[in-house]
Formats: structure tokens, C-alpha cells, sequence
């Protein structure tokens, strides 16, 4: 591997952009100029974290953004490979990463809590559950520019993804781990609600108690028509604006980031 192009450029240490967001970039340009082509074998972590004088973290951390954005596709036990970008377009997709980047901000996402128990009520009823059905759940905030802008809280059946880790959602996108078990969102139901942070949003955003915000739910569905995910969201309402655009045959929704 050491003939791949990937690791024949420099990081700008003194650069105000994010060392991984320069190493996002010099893979991308390889990818999307051809010279990693469709299925290659990307340099693994370790020639990486040697080309560049970088921390493992900071390889997957780059790694993981270009994954959730479906550039690459990580194999256990084989590598990282340049997916195919056909792809990516036979369903449903929601990255953050995407989202904030178009924007020329920086996103980030700091793992909270991560657990499996069985489910409660309310999620088996929400997410259409058996009686003894465990679920995972995981909370994360999201970050824009290194501050905190939505307190994320998201529940997946345990059976989906067996074995799941607490450090494999810190370095994976979850979307891309369970694509490679067969698991592809094709529709997803979305609900917004105008409400006050509460004491535990609060602190994770920065916020008073009592800020305004927007309560942000969603339920996916597979291809097997059962829902897999059910997310709720606290989103900062002083840092957010929604907006829709309305045309023939189309409408287009966009969150977007004020500051």
C-alpha cells in the first residue's frame, strides 16, 4: 500500500481546519478523481496514522465522517474499500456529517451514553416491539464548530446488530455497520415540535433551563417494513432555522445553522 497516492501528501499543522478534515479531503480528491477507484483498498489506520504523524483517533474519526457519508465502507477483519456511489442512492439517506459540511461548518459528535436493557413500553409501542425485545441506546451530542447544537438519543433493536460495542459506535457510522448486515433504511417519518430545554438538555447544550428548542423525532423503516430506529432530538432553536422550499413536484426541507 505504500504506492497509494493517499499517502503521498502533507497536513498543514498550523491550518485552523481539523487535521481529520484535511485527511477527509486528500481521500476524497483520490476517490473522486479516480485514483482510488470503486472496491480499492484504502492505506489501513496504522500506515495513516505513520504517513501523517497523526493519532488513531484521528484516522477514524476522518474514516467514520467519509463512511456516514458513503464514501468508503470499512469490512471487519479486511479494511477500508471506496464504496460504490451507485450505491447511495438506492435509499434513504441522513448524515449529519453532510449536512453541517455543505454548510462550511465543521461537525463533530461526542458519545454521551451508550446501553442495552430491554424495552420499555413506550419504545415497544413506538417502535413496534415484541415483549421481550432489548434494544440499544445510545446518546450523543452533536456538534457544530465545537459547539454543542442537538442532544440525540437513538434506540435500535438488539437483534439487528448483535455484539454491538460502545467504542464501535464511537468509531463507525452505525448506518454504514448495519448496511453490511442487510439492514437499509428505505423510508423514515420525521416530527417537529417547538418546546423548552428541560434540566438534563440544558446542561449537555450549554443552555438555561427553559431555552427554547425543537423536539425532533424520527422512525425508520426497513426494507422488511418493520422500523429499526427510533430517534428523538433537542435541538437549539437560537442556533436553527427550518426552512421549506415548496415547487412542482418537489419539496425541499433544510435545517440550517445560524451561528
Amino acid at each position: 500500500m505504500e504506492s497509494s497516492s493517499i499517502l503521498h501528501n502533507q497536513l498543514q499543522i498550523d491550518s485552523e481546519v481539523p487535521l481529520y478534515s484535511q485527511l477527509i479531503g486528500i481521500i476524497k480528491r483520490a476517490i473522486t478523481s479516480g485514483e482510488a477507484g470503486v472496491g480499492a483498498l484504502l492505506p489501513s489506520e496504522a500506515e495513516l496514522c505513520g504517513a501523517y504523524h497523526i493519532s488513531r483517533n484521528t484516522v477514524r474519526q476522518a474514516i467514520g465522517a467519509l463512511e456516514e457519508d458513503g464514501f468508503v465502507v470499512r469490512k471487519r477483519g479486511k479494511g477500508t474499500f471506496v464504496a460504490d456511489p451507485a450505491m447511495r442512492r438506492k435509499h434513504v439517506e441522513y448524515s449529519f456529517t453532510t449536512e453541517i459540511s455543505q454548510q462550511g461548518k465543521t461537525p463533530s459528535s461526542t458519545l454521551v451514553d451508550f446501553s442495552v436493557a430491554p424495552a420499555t413500553p413506550r419504545i415497544r409501542k413506538i417502535m413496534e416491539l415484541g415483549a421481550d425485545e432489548r434494544v440499544y441506546c445510545f446518546t450523543r451530542v452533536r456538534n457544530v464548530d465545537g459547539a454543542p447544537l442537538i442532544v440525540e438519543t437513538s434506540y435500535y433493536p438488539e437483534h439487528i446488530y448483535p455484539n454491538l460495542t460502545r467504542e464501535m459506535v464511537q468509531t463507525h457510522s452505525f448506518y454504514s455497520l448495519l448496511y453490511h448486515v442487510g439492514v437499509v433504511p428505505i423510508s423514515a417519518r420525521d416530527s417537529y415540535e417547538a418546546v423548552t430545554l428541560g434540566e438534563a438538555e440544558a446542561e449537555l447544550l450549554g443552555c438555561p433551563v427553559g431555552s427554547p428548542a425543537f423536539f425532533h423525532q424520527r422512525r425508520t423503516t426497513g426494507e422488511n417494513g418493520h422500523i429499526y430506529e427510533y430517534t428523538m432530538s433537542h435541538m437549539r432553536a437560537d442556533r436553527m432555522k427550518l426552512s421549506v422550499q415548496f415547487q412542482k413536484g418537489s419539496t425541499e426541507f433544510t435545517r440550517l445553522v445560524d451561528r
